[in-house]
């Protein structure tokens, strides 16, 4: 896992642009700590840190060339079956010089071009440049798991892993106004688009072909996510030989994961993700070290007991993270500084230390990320199906909504997150599907996110979800393109990435992935249950203590802080009426009704909101004043 950025210029005349290199280089230095290297061929200049997980030896840094001089690479990521690709391409007349899954991607390209992305098992984001030809290639991997962002414009192209890479570089600053608004609509950009004007990410399963001669450059979409359907898909296997392959998968997909020449381990959060990925893994590796965390003075966010029953059963080395919220928030500035994109998820803080934590024990963790999106493992699944069935008394909520909106709601309190989950329940049952798919993936409505500026676009950056059958696959694709890249897998990649700690995702192994979308819904979410087919297909492995409880989400109790020690730091600083003013971003009427509501019985999900504003004033400040 490394940091990777590319600077190419388009006439012997914007050279200078080539300049920042080295500091855009070393602004990944966080998530490459053992080696940072340059290296400039004419107008073109490649920049990469790493991070050392197979073969650490000094010949296996990067940029890494072929043995003919015309090939080199830049490479963020892991190729988990990099061995069977070594021994295809030996058998091909390659002669490896180093243990690495660097050389193997290298060669691989080399020998089948943009055709080895199909060959690929693992997470990635790299650049390959051929020096006779001057072109360029850039690949991310299927599901976004790894970040690759560019800039163009008439004179150059600049790619990097990190925002601050790009800023590095001296890129202009703009806001980009429609994702300004789509942030606070989500609490994150949803990609493609980003928080700059001419900033993108390259979308998940695509490669890009440059000539860094003219800076022509198209985009190619080689992988997609396999279904197409409007209609509940057919079933091609019974429920139980679908639990059987889905555990022969994940097995496979685990012990390939496991590989690595540094100390591993695996997050271990107590719910059913964590819990399947640390039994397979336990299975397969001796004294596996296993890592949770939970708040002493929060009860409602600590799932640590459930966790050490997983850990006591398989025996593994387990450290409990035990903190009181001020604990986290004293690690709090450090998360905002490292952020270079505002992002408002607040659990990142929890994924900040535990990663923090963890690097002090192992280089790479597992994780059960994934499984809640292609499985169908959140309250909003739950949701729809209920909306779905429940079409006879969609007058009845909307009857009530006035009445529950007068209820008490927060997160922080059993009975106020029950009247917030009902509220927003009754909210969007009466809409559309896609509507209401929208709704339930939003922090606000599109009009109240555009309440809080001054100058609102009339359409926000966010990708209309394909949803307009039955199937209920459906949302879950749309889980899949939009929040797991921008939201999931960004918030623990740079959380994670902030202390050179890998996470693998054993569940967003592709075989598995294609797996899911194979089998129709009802595998996978009924009235009873949610991720029906993981919860049914390991309870052979896993403690009974954790079925038939509440899932409870990785979050952070965010409402007494900004109450309490950040209050003065908004109301004083970020969100004071004068800076707002000379700001002209925000519409401070809003925000001081959101401010007064933050302090009320009834504060309801404004502290995400107002969460939401002090991440992306505090970027502000940090990159604009």
């Amino acid at each position: 896992m490394c940091g990777i950025v590319g600077i190419a210029v388009f006439a012997e005349q914007a050279t200078h642009f080539l300049e920042p290199l080295e500091q855009a280089t070393q602004a990944l230095k966080q998530r490459g700590p053992d080696n940072q290297a340059t290296y400039r061929q004419g107008r073109v200049g490649l920049g990469h840190t790493r991070l050392s997980v197979i073969d650490t030896a000094p010949a296996a840094h990067q940029p890494m060339f072929d043995a003919s001089g015309n090939y080199v690479i830049i490479f963020n990521g892991e190729i988990f079956n990099y061995l069977s690709l070594r021994q295809e391409l030996s058998a091909l007349g390659v002669n490896f010089v180093t243990q690495s899954d660097t050389e193997a991607l290298l060669y691989g390209y080399i020998h089948w071009g943009a055709n080895v992305l199909n060959r690929l098992n693992g997470f990635f984001a790299f650049a390959v440049y051929h020096l006779p030809s001057q072109n360029l290639f850039l690949a991310r991997d299927r599901f976004g798991v790894k970040p690759l962002l560019y800039y163009a414009d008439a004179q150059r192209f600049i790619f990097a892993s990190e925002m601050k890479a790009l800023i590095a570089a001296q890129i202009p600053r703009q806001i980009n106004a429609a994702a300004l608004q789509a942030y606070f609509q989500l609490n994150y950009v949803p990609q493609p688009y980003s928080m700059l004007q001419n900033v993108s990410y390259l979308p998940p399963g695509t490669y890009m072909e440059m000539n860094t001669q003219t800076g022509a450059f198209a985009t190619h979409q080689y992988y997609q996510i396999p279904y197409a359907g409007t209609h509940e898909t057919p079933a091609p296997y019974t429920y139980e030989q679908a639990q059987r392959q889905l555990v022969t998968l994940m097995e496979d997909a685990v012990r390939l994961r496991l590989v690595a020449d540094v100390p591993l381990g695996a997050f271990l959060s107590g719910g059913i993700d964590s819990s399947v990925m640390v039994a397979l893994a336990a299975q397969q590796t001796p004294h596996l070290r296993t890592f949770s965390i939970g708040f002493k003075d929060e009860p409602l966010f600590n799932e640590t007991r459930y966790a050490q029953l997983v850990a006591n059963r398989y025996q593994t080395n387990h450290t409990e993270f035990l903190l009181h919220t001020d604990d986290l928030y004293q690690n709090l500035f450090a998360a905002l500084d490292y952020i270079d994109e505002p992002f408002a998820d607040s659990s990142a803080l929890a994924v900040n230390i535990l990663s923090r934590y963890a690097r002090r024990h192992v280089t790479v963790a597992l994780s059960g990320d994934g499984a809640d999106e292609l499985f169908a493992g959140y309250r909003k699944h739950a949701a729809e199906l209920r909306a779905r069935k429940w079409q006879w008394a969609l007058g009845l909520f909307k009857a009530a909504l006035p009445l529950l909106q007068h209820l008490p709601q927060s997160r922080n309190t059993f009975w106020g997150n029950f009247f917030r989950q009902v509220n927003r329940f009754a909210d969007g049952v009466a809409l559309s599907p896609a509507n209401r798919y929208l709704r339930w993936a939003s922090i606000l409505t599109p009009d109240m996110a555009a309440a809080l500026l001054l100058n609102p676009v009339a359409e926000p950056a966010i990708p209309a979800p394909p949803i307009a059958g039955t199937d209920f696959n459906q949302l879950l694709l749309a889980d899949m393109q939009m929040v797991l890249p921008s939201d999931m897998l960004k918030k623990v990649d740079s959380m994670s990435m902030a202390h050179g700690l890998e996470v693998r995702t054993p569940f967003l192994d592709y075989r598995v992935v294609n797996f899911a979308f194979a089998l129709p819904a009802s595998y996978k979410i009924n009235a009873q249950m949610k991720k029906r087919i993981v919860q049914d297909a390991f309870k052979h492995m896993l403690p009974p203590q954790l079925y038939n409880r509440p899932k409870q989400g990785f979050e952070v109790p965010m409402l007494r802080w900004l109450k309490t020690g950040l209050y003065p730091m908004l109301t004083q600083n970020l969100l004071h009426p004068d800076f707002l003013h000379q700001q002209a971003i925000f519409n401070p009427q809003t925000i001081t009704h959101l401010l007064t509501r933050l302090t009320s019985n009834n504060p309801a999900d404004v502290p995400a909101t107002i969460w939401a504003l002090l991440v992306f004033q505090y970027w502000w400040k940090k990159y604009f004043v």
